[in-house]
């Protein structure tokens, strides 16, 4: 019998889907997070490995896998996973992209929405020190309506907060690689501009970019200078497209006006000073945690974990 190691708690679906095509399963079931020593052992006689983008499987542990056939991401992202090194084993890789696009993107509206409003420093205030009543200029914020949101990284996730934002009556400007046609850019209603404009002109920043070698702190000292004071910074993309240090000057030296952050430089740790300021939202990379969002992505696993059982192609191949 085949045997499968999953490296952190799945949906239940997902388990028993796989137990269901007669495969021995075994999961690590723990709070914390799986060791790298703890995944070397697991993963001794197995063939397929099942992991989350927060844990590494490096070249140590691919050869410490010798019956290994298929690493299923748990996740959009696969920089987890020595991806080239495992192709060169004959041993294929995927992730599960798409099905957490309408997540994702309601999370960064959701940000966008606290920031402007400041929902959550008005939480915090009515938990501690309460509000002394309602009056005309307390705790002011601004709508969203006719400002400028620039998104960088207009794939899947950045397309669907592209239609939000615009349902919203938000003016939507775009900066990637490549631009995309004209068709579809009056379809989304939205406008390409070059990234210098793009940091210059817009009062919220999203990053909705896959991390690469190239945009490694790509949001850095320089581009807060080019930033509007009153600009908001909001990354669910990946942590080190954003230099955290020079984001912590430029908010404590008001070179922009906030920031909204789910995922982070160094994961899970959170750089020193963003937990002080009040004009920044903090969340646990949630941007895909819906029962929806990760009961679909868990059935991408399963799919091509039964796939490569039988003898046939997995979806979603990266390598």
């Amino acid at each position: 019998m085949m045997k499968v190691f999953i490296s952190a708690p799945l949906p239940e679906v997902t388990v028993e889907k796989i137990k269901a095509a007669n495969l021995e399963v075994t999961m690590y079931s723990q709070e914390t997070l799986i060791t790298h020593n703890e995944l070397l052992a697991a993963v001794k006689d197995v063939d397929f490995l099942i992991t989350p983008l927060s844990t590494q499987v490096d070249k140590e542990i691919i050869d410490g896998a010798p019956n290994l056939k298929l690493i299923a991401n748990f996740g959009a992202g696969f920089n987890n996973i020595d991806f080239n090194y495992a192709r060169s084993k004959n041993i294929a890789v995927t992730n599960t992209p798409l099905v957490s696009t309408n997540s994702v993107a309601e999370v960064t509206l959701g940000l966008i929405l606290d920031l402007s409003h400041r929902i959550v420093e008005g939480d915090t205030m009515m938990r501690t020190t309460g509000f002394p009543g309602w009056s005309p200029l307390f705790f002011l914020g601004h709508e969203i309506a006719g400002k400028t949101l620039g998104i960088v990284g207009l794939g899947n996730i950045g397309q669907s907060v592209a239609q939000k934002a615009r349902a919203l009556s938000m003016n939507v400007q775009y900066w990637q690689h490549h631009q995309l046609s004209d068709p579809q850019e009056r379809s989304l209603g939205v406008k390409y501009v070059s990234m210098d404009e793009l940091i210059s002109t817009s009062d919220f920043i999203s990053i909705n970019a896959p991390l690469t070698d190239e945009n490694f702190h790509q949001f850095n000292t320089d581009t807060f200078h080019q930033m509007k004071k009153t600009a908001a910074l909001i990354n669910v993309g990946r942590g080190p497209i954003v230099d955290e240090e020079a984001l912590v000057t430029a908010l404590r030296a008001g070179e922009i006006g906030g920031a909204a952050l789910d995922v982070y430089e160094h994961e899970p740790k959170v750089t020193p000073g963003l937990t002080e300021m009040k004009n920044v939202i903090l969340t646990p990379h949630i941007g895909n945690a819906t029962v929806e969002a990760r009961n679909a992505m868990g059935n991408i696993i399963a799919e091509n974990v039964i796939a490569v059982a039988n003898g046939q192609l997995p979806k979603y191949v990266i390598n």
